[in-house]
């Protein structure tokens, strides 16, 4: 009778076929609009762009969740379980806390629950996939000492970045009462936790959550399923709350727990629960990614390697076309060449350093990107449009006004380089890319954290270079800036060939 049942109730893909998500996702702060137009394109659907920097909202139907996971603007993706606009906090503290406990029992569940069963569906089969190429990727290949190292690299690269995520839970548990954020390291375009890169008044805390497959309805009956482990995360940003994030995610986690009989762990968690607290707007939600899609195409990490969600937002501010020839003259670890490639196959891109490590580490991503396109199921990819070169940024090997688009990560001086140095090499960039660039027709976007040198550098360049747009971004807890220029039809000083 229980077989017969159970043979009855549809499956997380059927569910999804008419189930519609409102669907929440992080983005690099500053392109909330370019992460919104990629989703008019690929999904058709309309966002909304939060009073929380960094987040847009969109509706999707539930089956389209794979098309979601493609995204390459945003970073982390949630189901919202229900949002409030004007959110109104009691002014004493036990009051307002006791208010969101009450909240739990009264939230809209059961579809944002089908929705992360359907999401944990899709990507056990991905994992299941992911396992079987290994197998048989492992089972043709014999190992050399160049493959050894590189799976070494590769495992100290993920021990570097589990580490980085322990330090950065560490941080938020120790930071609740203070409402300007905690030091974080200045690093340049730095890999760092996505939460470190809130707005200044950010607290945020993890209370725990769990582990098991499905949640119908939310609630498991006894000896039917294991129970479900969660955790609660309350991001909090804003000076009016008399509660911390910890109080706040402790007692929303208590409430969670009471109304579900799930079980708390922090770490071992199947369910993550959110808790978005900005000022007056609250958000609730479900999340469906256990970490950040930017971490898609980079293997072996530098000491300032770029997101690729940030990569593919200062390309589109180029807006390439096909046949476009794309450099990016300091690329470091090749993020953003790696990234155009990916998803503009039809340019050619060119990205050089004059870091000899670096660009070895650029040369094993785009190794570990093209085993990675060979294990895909029925591809049929021959490689990607990309070469590496080890190059003097002031003296490029590219013929004059030979180049479509320059986009680039500019040291900041902070981890690489230094100010000083920034006053020499910044106009001399500036120059060098005025060279190698179409003129009338040609453009570069550049990154970089110290705009005051940026500012100086381009006004004695104004000949040759027009500031077009400014986007404010934050980078690793940094307050930086994406320039768009435009290259004008004045000619450039032509160099003198060395060789």
């Amino acid at each position: 009778m229980a077989e017969a049942e159970a043979s009855k109730s549809p499956s997380p893909a059927e569910e999804g076929a008419e189930l519609a998500a409102v669907i929440g996702a992080t983005v690099p702060t500053g392109f909330e609009l370019t992460a919104a137009e990629e989703v008019q394109e690929k999904l058709g659907s309309a966002s909304r762009i939060s009073r929380d920097r960094g987040k847009i909202y969109f509706e999707v139907p539930a089956r389209g969740l794979p098309q979601v996971h493609r995204l390459r603007s945003v970073d982390n993706l949630f189901v919202v379980v229900r949002e409030f606009k004007d959110y109104q906090f009691k002014e004493n503290k036990e009051d307002a806390l006791k208010d969101l406990e009450d909240l739990v029992k009264k939230l809209p569940w059961t579809d944002p629950l089908k929705v992360w069963e359907l999401n944990n569906s899709l990507k056990k089969k991905k994992t299941k996939r992911k396992k079987h190429n290994l197998q048989s990727t492992a089972s043709k290949e014999k190992l050399n000492d160049d493959g050894e190292e590189e799976r070494t690299d590769q495992k100290d690269a993920s021990k570097q970045e589990d580490c980085a995520q322990n330090a950065a839970g560490v941080e938020a548990a120790g930071s609740q009462d203070t409402e300007k954020t905690q030091g974080v390291a200045s690093r340049n375009g730095e890999e760092e936790e996505d939460d470190n890169e809130q707005s200044d008044a950010k607290d945020e805390l993890q209370v725990g959550s769990g582990s098991e497959t499905k949640a119908s309805d939310g609630k498991t009956s006894e000896g039917e399923a294991k129970v479900l482990k969660f955790r609660v995360t309350c991001n909090r940003a804003g000076d009016k709350h008399s509660f911390t994030s910890n109080e706040a995610a402790r007692d929303f986690g208590g409430a969670v727990q009471e109304h579900f009989q799930w079980k708390a762990d922090m770490t071992n968690f199947d369910v993550e629960v959110l808790l978005n607290i900005h000022n007056n707007e609250v958000v609730v939600g479900i999340a469906l990614t256990e970490e950040s899609l930017h971490r898609r195409n980079i293997t072996h990490f530098g000491p300032t390697t770029l997101r690729s969600t940030l990569a593919y937002g200062m390309l589109r501010l180029c807006d390439p076309q096909p046949t476009d020839i794309i450099v990016d003259p300091m690329c470091g670890t090749g993020a953003i060449p790696i990234e155009g490639a990916t998803e503009w196959p039809s340019c050619y891109h060119i990205a050089g350093d004059n870091n000899p490590q670096a660009v070895k580490r650029a040369a094993n991503n785009i190794c570990s990107l093209l085993k990675k396109n060979e294990n895909k199921e029925s591809s049929t990819s021959l490689g990607i449009p990309l070469d590496i070169i080890q190059w003097d940024i002031c003296n490029l090997p590219l013929r004059t006004g030979s180049v479509d688009i320059i986009v680039t990560d500019m040291p900041f001086g902070k981890r690489i380089g230094s100010k000083k140095k920034n006053w020499d090499l910044y106009p001399a960039c500036l120059m060098e890319m005025g060279r190698i660039c179409t003129p009338g027709t040609g453009r570069a976007v550049l990154l970089t954290q110290d705009k005051k040198c940026f500012a100086k550098a381009l006004s004695r360049m104004g000949h040759i270079w027009r500031k077009g747009q400014t986007v404010w971004v934050n980078v690793g807890g940094l307050h930086a800036a994406v320039y768009l220029l435009k290259r004008t039809w004045e000619r450039a000083e032509e160099k003198r060939s060395f060789w």
